[in-house]
């Protein structure tokens, strides 16, 4: 017997493409890209499942009803027909997140109120109590989507976003988002199969990310809770099982993974941040500075890293690029050198050209993904063998 349902995974932009493949990958059927989202179906082990091991899903949503919708009263009747007693009791409590887009409707929040009041009538009218609002904590909540005269209701399978994976609890200044960071790790291409480096590490979030996908470690392994697990369906046995078989699959690592940052309290930050996840084992970080070291290994080199923007942190724009393109020009041939920046003016002192640009969005910063290969038969390389 089929029980698939469809579901969304909700993304970041220029992520849609990974996400289909991780997808794919972990055994989702009919598979479709949209924008900021991937369309797919599975039965509730897989939701399970896609919630604990996607590295670039954002939220994971179960629809559960659509409908054409003319006004607010309309919106009212038709939230009130549904049969929510699948799916909240008078003791749930529920929140409304509702997303607008249409001529027809104009406020959000109206939406969620008109929403609110229609499935509190319908309990009050049924069984003369309702189930109370709690919009930091709900039970269960409920993605209301309305796009010109179509409307989508939703739950939301997550909570809060998937990016929050739980073993982060000492930041920076500007810390990168952990599904940024698996993200720019996937289009990078890292597959854990060669030494890393992060010579700009901050906190350690993509240090953390690049050991999870190397050692094929669930993103969310870490995390304290998920939506579903308040909901009266929850199959506890079947999420442990779901949990079991995810960790069967992690694989050893047998490369080095280094970080660097020049400021102690970002090296103290990122080894808390690596014990929390419990990577000790494969993640080194240092205390240095990238424009003062040389490569570490006469192997092959993946770099990922995130150099500041000059928007949050000060710097000398000009000459700060231009030592990066010094640094992996004298000091580390054959390795692949990929960063993300939404200085886009700023590339142009790297004095290098990139082999690759990728657009992507760094929270509502437009940005790219650069990146430079490094061949073993540069200048320096050369020289050293003359002498």
């Amino acid at each position: 017997m089929n029980n698939n349902f469809k579901m969304v995974a909700k993304t970041m932009f220029g992520f849609e493409e990974i996400l289909a493949k991780e997808l794919r990958n972990l055994g989702a059927g009919n598979v479709e890209e949209g924008v900021r989202s991937v369309f797919f179906e599975g039965d509730t082990g897989f939701m399970y499942k896609a919630n604990l091991c996607l590295r670039t899903a954002i939220k994971i949503v179960k629809p559960i009803h659509s409908f054409r919708v003319r006004d607010e009263n309309d919106l009212y009747k038709k939230i009130y027909a549904m049969d929510w007693f699948d799916y909240l009791s008078t003791s749930t409590t529920f929140a409304i997140d509702a997303t607008v887009n249409s001529e027809n409707f104009t406020h959000s929040l109206y939406i969620s109120q008109k929403t609110k009041d229609a499935i509190v009538d319908k309990f009050r009218d049924t069984d003369g109590s309702r189930p109370d609002v709690d919009i930091k904590f709900p039970d269960v909540r409920i993605n209301i989507h309305i796009q010109n005269d179509q409307c989508n209701v939703a739950l939301d399978s997550s909570g809060r976003s998937l990016h929050q994976r739980g073993y982060r609890t000492a930041t920076n200044i500007a810390p990168i988002n952990e599904v940024l960071a698996a993200g720019l790790l996937l289009l990078s291409g890292w597959d854990g199969q060669c030494d890393f480096l992060d010579p700009m590490c901050g906190s350690g979030t993509l240090l953390t990310e690049a050991a999870m996908i190397a050692c094929n470690i669930p993103a969310n392994i870490n995390r304290k809770e998920f939506a579903f697990e308040k909901w009266h369906d929850f199959d506890a046995d079947l999420f442990e099982k779901i949990v079991d078989s995810s960790l069967k699959r992690t694989r050893e690592f047998n490369h080095k993974i280094i970080g660097y940052d020049k400021a102690p309290s970002a090296v103290r930050k990122a080894q808390d941040n690596i014990v929390n996840a419990n990577l000790s084992d494969y993640i080194t970080v240092e205390r240095k500075n990238f424009f003062d070291t040389e490569k570490f290994t006469d192997k092959h080199l993946h770099m990922v890293f995130n150099p500041p923007y000059g928007e949050r942190l000060d710097i000398e724009m000009e000459d700060f690029y231009s030592d990066i393109g010094n640094t992996l020009k004298r000091n580390y041939p054959g390795t692949d050198a990929w960063f993300i920046t939404s200085n886009l003016e700023a590339l142009k002192f790297v004095g290098l050209r990139p082999s690759r640009k990728i657009k992507v969005f760094n929270s509502h910063l437009e940005s790219r993904l650069v990146k430079y290969v490094m061949y073993e038969g540069s200048k320096k390389a050369k020289f050293n063998k003359e002498e």
